[in-house]
């Protein structure tokens, strides 16, 4: 994990932490344009997030303690 996380992550584990999400509407709304390497799976390689209960398309999507340490310290990214 680097040191600086990339916006489009940190603008990604915001989205996860907003709300619960289901791992389907993970995919759907954060398609790739190359499908083999969504956002999610990045975020699940680096161990940022996690999926647990539910049946495949019920997962949750959740932020790991590793995803929480690393939003807060991409919160004071400049964004423009």
């Amino acid at each position: 994990m680097s040191a600086s996380p990339d916006l489009i992550m940190i603008q990604f584990l915001e989205w996860v932490a907003a709300r619960p999400r289901r791992r389907d509407d993970v995919l759907d709304a954060w398609q790739s344009s190359c499908p083999r390497f969504p956002m999610w799976e990045d975020a699940r390689a680096e161990g940022l997030v996690r999926q647990c209960g539910g049946d495949v398309g019920e997962r949750r999507v959740e932020l790991t303690e590793r995803g929480r340490a690393m939003l807060g310290r991409g919160s004071g990214l400049n964004r423009r």
